[in-house]
């Protein structure tokens, strides 16, 4: 009899080990599933705690953090300061007149600069219209050789320019400042180039597409002084 019950107490503290062993277990589960969620709730922030300034934006920009706002006023005054080639009024009335001036991605000097660099690109792209215009008409007037030759300078010129503003648009949206100054400075030689060819024409016939051209080089100027503003 005394063996019986000896075997019987055995048996409960055996079975009572084991309620602590399955016990300790799922005490140690809880305690990692807590861990996991907390880890997760890490790596997932909340969506309205994520900078929307850190997001890319719509057209494939580069994130614009840190971005400081600039008014076109701003802008268009330090660049008139700090380069001979901008003038302040013109700047104002050129940039202001534009709607695209007041998107929220051009208000800061990285969206002012890449506005500035497509403002040059319409530009180009239209004097060299207007200079392949009076082309064709100059050929039916049957010109003088020289006269055709002076226009496929300039065309050429206008031609090159606009693909080199659009490389530096390009650069504009990596962020390449230093590459898209070097091809926005060799954009510029398109309108004194342009001038340049038709030199010892009598007045009446020199440039035929001078304010197209002063207005380019105008705004190749600012696109380039924002563009060195937006590298600082």
């Amino acid at each position: 009899m005394a063996m019986m019950g000896t075997t019987r107490g055995g048996g409960d503290s055996s079975s009572g080990r084991r309620v602590l062993v399955l016990g300790l277990c799922l005490l140690l589960l809880g305690v990692a599933q807590a861990q996991a969620q907390a880890v997760e709730f890490e790596l997932v922030p909340d969506a309205g705690s994520i900078d929307p300034m850190m997001l890319p934006t719509m057209d494939g920009e580069p994130p614009r953090e840190c971005a400081t706002p600039v008014s076109v006023e701003e802008a268009c005054r330090g660049a008139s300061e700090t380069h001979a080639g901008v003038d302040y009024d013109h700047c104002m009335a050129s940039l202001g007149a534009d709607p695209r001036s007041k998107e929220a991605g051009n208000k800061n000097m990285h969206g002012l600069a890449m506005l500035a660099t497509k403002m040059a690109i319409d530009h180009a792209a239209s004097t060299e219209s207007k200079i392949d215009d009076l082309a064709e008409l100059d050929a039916e007037a049957e010109s003088p050789q020289a006269r055709r030759a002076r226009f496929n300078h300039c065309l050429e010129q206008y031609g090159g320019a606009a693909d080199l503003l659009r490389d530096a648009l390009d650069n504009l949206k990596a962020k390449i400042y230093g590459k898209a100054m070097e091809q926005l400075t060799a954009a510029m030689g398109a309108s004194e180039s342009c001038e340049d060819a038709w030199k010892g024409e009598e007045e009446q016939h020199r440039v035929p597409v001078a304010a197209h051209d002063r207005e380019y080089g105008r705004m190749a100027h600012i696109a380039f002084g924002f563009t060195h503003a937006a590298a600082a």
